[in-house]
């Protein structure tokens, strides 16, 4: 067979699969089905390998190369055929739908697109979806570039508009590939279902498939279409439009937009079924290898046309390795969304980013709060520690979390990278607890009553169990006030999560994985790390949990002293991440006080005594029922094929005293001896026995298997470290923010001295108080927009956290809701006027009082009681605009008493001195 006659072949199978009827031209028959494929049919310039016929008529051509042809090359033949005349038929329009293909690779035009270009896909398409294409008057190409109004832009942040514009434009130009690169909590999600409303309404588009890596983050997204309400439709969007979440193999002919994990839309496309647990752990989590490899192909119930656009949420971890297949099965343009790409999300999206929006940004505009580190080192943390041997403390089953009480087996010296898998130091999760609790109340929210939302990151499950039962006692709480929010929570996670989202309780959330990425807490203000991260990717998405937004009002309803809106998080980083086979039924353990490593090395070194080699064969068969899928495999690589279990099961057959006999009848035999049970000598059973066990120890003369085996051992078995107290040694903030600090408020040092002649509000505080002017509201605008724009970018909130941190004594008032006027006390301070930084209405507060004794002293009169009153009204006026005078009578907390009018009737020709005394005094 050519090589082409086996393109043809494959050509031929892939159209049948996709429901064409394939004819020789001899026995053409065009009712035979919706869809004709003719082999060689005539033209004027030639015969075409294949002619596709829709509902009788000719539609498209494909034509059909050898593999390892360049398709590109061949394109002007396909076209030339599609512009032929065809025998037999009147019209001489050009067909529509180009096909190349080797079998193997297939390339497609359609005719009808905007400067029509090739691309590949990988299946012929379905001929009912060329019949679609063809009854609607633009293809689907076309009407993204002619039929996209305008974007309404009310409600959407800028970032949220340059990322759907940004993308449409994208789309117009055919370009295949775009990435929307946008910060945690700047919207993505809802900026993806604005982009997929217009392609549904304006571009028509058949379907789209909104791409998630775990089935939590399905939810919430399904959530938040099911919360979208169009611009210029009242109704929701799943009134609008049916949005299905995928939980079967099945997708609903109505549905117009489906949320799936990309692990069970590759799980239809592979015909492998899945669990659901599969679709909680988040991708870059799963360790993938070629031998799970299950290649996707071809369903004629998803064909390749099924969705016209692909949006893949937390692209930068479910695009790769195996998961790649799902992506490049359908004809659809990809539309990745990520708050943290990498060199490899780049280079899949051909580096064209429609649209990006830094954290950097996002802190800038609003959009979310900034952050600081607070470090927590513990000389356990750091430097680990030492168990004797002989020394007794629990050992712990990792899954059934059994304890029981036995001595140490040897001396165990562990590291701080040990902690919590191998090893467990209660004393060092307790003084990490201990120390968040102190920092949180007395240096990092000290103005609150409650312990502000918190999610502590733990490195397993039994870790968070231990972090859990110590944070209540630490805190003596009860079982609400601290949850596990994982998939193995014994309660629901969902509820747990909305509970943590919404309620008073819980105060505090331990996670794994399952709201390490994705997931809306804005309440959350304190996160703390105690586990190491490696991807920069992963930990940036981590720390996303903190960085939502939240205006007061909605901070207050589940943390009450809440005196602001959400200002910043404070990530507390305790971990340096800144910087088995058929039991047997007899006794076998025979030496239990000896480690399973020394047995292994015995056998090695030829100690093989029933007794070690029994003990030896008894660890191992209990080990193999103990240890997970992973480690299993890495010992049966190391060991070349054979399973712990069965390297057990060996060594206990070696010395069966049935094997021992049958070997050495065997033995007997080779050497040309007959022998029975009753014949064989005792030098021949102990030479069988010898030969037996010799061979069941041999894989344990390599020191890899035996190495690779109790490393297994340690990461199945925890330690219970009683006996080492652990000691915080170190509690602040990084010196990476303190330094930081220091530059923000040399920078604003800088920015007075340079402009104190320019600025009327800098100019202000340099002149004689005799040759002052009022301070206006104006002067004091007008120097915050001068502060708070690039590059500078000093606000009034960056500028006091900043002085709290590197001068926390002089510093009050750092929880409080920052005004404008408090510009006023952070200038009087950096210029050396005021020893101590307060807010500037507790200042006005000062001097009023201040002001009020001296006034009263000067007269003979005191001022009444109701003059008292307004100048209160005025005095608070004049802390939050700087001034007071005649037109602000006008504002509605003096309006409502009367205004003006009133004033003047209390005070009389004394309101303009008085007025003018208190510019004077309570600002200068």
């Amino acid at each position: 067979m050519t090589p082409e006659a086996k393109a043809r072949q494959e050509i031929d199978q892939k159209l049948e699969q996709a429901g064409w009827v394939v004819q020789d031209l001899k026995k053409i028959n065009l009712g035979a089905g919706p869809g004709v494929v003719v082999r060689e049919y005539p033209t004027d310039t030639g015969p075409a390998d294949y002619l596709l016929f829709v509902d009788r008529q000719p539609v498209g051509v494909i034509e059909a190369k050898p593999d390892n042809t360049i398709l590109t090359f061949v394109e002007d033949q396909t076209e030339r055929y599609a512009r032929s005349t065809l025998k037999w038929r009147i019209t001489s329009t050009p067909l529509r739908f180009l096909f190349e293909s080797t079998g193997q690779v297939i390339h497609f035009t359609d005719g009808a697109d905007p400067s029509a270009r090739a691309r590949e896909i990988f299946y012929f398409f379905k001929p009912e979806q060329l019949a679609e294409w063809l009854q609607q008057p633009e293809s689907f190409r076309r009407r993204l570039k002619a039929q996209m109004p305008e974007l309404p832009t009310r409600n959407l942040r800028d970032c949220q508009i340059s990322a759907v514009t940004g993308l449409e434009k994208s789309l117009a130009q055919n370009r295949p590939r775009a990435l929307v690169h946008m910060a945690t909590g700047a919207g993505k999600t809802f900026t993806a279902i604005t982009s997929v409303y217009r392609l549904l309404k304006y571009g028509d588009a058949k379907r789209i498939l909104f791409l998630v890596d775990t089935r939590n983050l399905g939810k919430q997204a399904h959530q938040e279409f099911m919360a979208y309400t169009p611009p210029d439709d009242a109704r929701k969007f799943t009134e609008l439009y049916n949005v299905q979440r995928l939980n079967g193999p099945t997708i609903d002919p109505a549905a117009k937009v489906c949320i799936s994990t990309i692990q069970r839309m590759y799980s239809i496309l592979s015909g492998e079924p899945i669990d659901e647990s599969a679709e909680d752990v988040p991708l870059d989590q799963i360790v993938q290898t070629n031998k799970q490899a299950k290649v996707v192909r071809y369903n004629p119930a998803v064909p390749v046309e099924t969705f016209d656009v692909i949006i893949i949420d937390e692209c930068h971890r479910s695009i790769y390795n195996l998961w790649k297949q799902v992506l490049d099965y359908f004809d659809s343009f990809l539309v990745g969304l990520t708050a943290t790409p990498d060199k490899r999300t780049f280079g899949f999206f051909n580096e064209n980013i429609v649209a990006e929006y830094t954290y950097e940004q996002s802190v800038a505009d609003g959009v979310n709060v900034g952050y600081d580190v607070y470090e927590i080192e513990t000389e356990i943390t750091k430097k680990g520690a030492e168990l004797k041997a002989k020394e007794w403390v629990d050992h712990r089953d990792r899954q059934t979390r059994k304890k029981r009480w036995a001595e140490a087996e040897e001396d165990l010296l562990y590291t701080g990278k040990e902690l919590d898998r191998s090893v467990v130091n209660i004393s060092q999760i307790r003084k990490v607890i201990q120390a968040m609790k102190t920092a949180v109340e007395t240096q990092i929210f000290p103005s609150r009553n409650e312990t502000p939302k918190t999610l502590i990151f733990a490195k397993t499950d039994s870790h968070a169990d231990d972090i859990i039962q110590i944070v209540r006692e630490v805190y003596n709480q009860g079982n609400a006030f601290c949850k596990k929010v994982t998939y193995k929570a014994e309660e629901d996670p969902d509820s747990i999560l909305a509970s943590f989202r919404n309620d008073y309780n819980p105060r505090i959330a331990v996670t794994v994985d399952m709201i390490a990425t994705g997931t809306d807490v804005k309440p959350l203000e304190v996160l703390l790390f105690m586990r190491d991260v490696r991807s920069k990717g992963y930990y940036e998405q981590m720390k996303g949990r903190g960085v939502r937004s939240l205006d007061h009002d909605a901070l207050k309803r589940v943390s009450n002293s809440a005196d602001s809106a959400k200002s910043r998080f404070v990530l507390i980083d305790a971990v340096g991440v800144e910087k088995s086979l058929k039991t047997e039924s007899r006794p076998l353990e025979k030496k239990p006080s000896v480690p399973l490593k020394d047995l292994m090395l015995g056998v090695a070194m030829g100690h093989r005594d029933e007794d070690t080699v029994l003990s030896l064969a008894n660890r191992l068969v209990r080990l193999a029922k103990q240890l997970d899928d992973k480690a299993l495999a890495r010992i049966e690589k190391r060991s070349g094929g054979l399973t712990v279990g069965a390297l057990g099961k060996t060594l206990i057959t070696a010395i069966d005293p049935d094997r021992v006999v049958a070997a050495a009848i065997a033995t007997a035999k080779e050497k040309g001896i007959t022998r029975t049970e009753e014949t064989l000598t005792e030098e021949e059973l102990t030479a069988a026995r010898a030969q037996c066990v010799a061979a069941a120890c041999a894989p344990f003369d390599s020191p890899e298997l035996r190495d690779e085996i109790e490393a297994a051992r340690r990461e199945q078995e925890q330690v219970i470290d009683h006996i080492n107290l652990d000691q915080v040694t170190f509690s602040g903030y990084s010196a990476q923010a303190e330094e930081q600090a220091q530059k923000v408020i040399q920078s604003f040092a800088d920015y007075i001295a340079q402009h104190k002649d320019e600025i009327q509000a800098l100019s202000f505080f340099y002149q004689q108080p005799y040759q002052r002017r009022t301070l206006t509201f104006e002067m004091i605008e007008e120097l915050h927009d001068a502060l708070s724009r690039p590059p500078l970018m000093l606000t009034t909130e960056r500028l006091w956290s900043a002085y709290a941190r590197v001068k926390g004594s002089q510093v009050t008032g750092a929880d409080a809701k920052r005004q404008l006027t408090d510009l006023v006390a952070l200038v009087r301070f950096a210029i050396g006027l005021d020893t101590e930084l307060k807010p500037f209405r507790d200042q006005v507060d000062r001097r009023f009082q201040e002001w009020i004794f001296r006034h009263n002293a000067k007269r003979t009169t005191a001022f009444s009681t109701e003059q008292t009153e307004w100048l209160r009204l005025m005095k608070d006026h004049i802390a939050s605009s700087c001034s007071i005078d005649r037109n602000d009578f006008e504002y509605a907390e003096f309006a409502a008493k009367g205004g003006l009018q009133k004033v003047w009737g209390v005070f009389g020709a004394e309101l303009d001195g008085v007025m003018m005394e208190m510019n004077e005094e309570l600002v200068a």
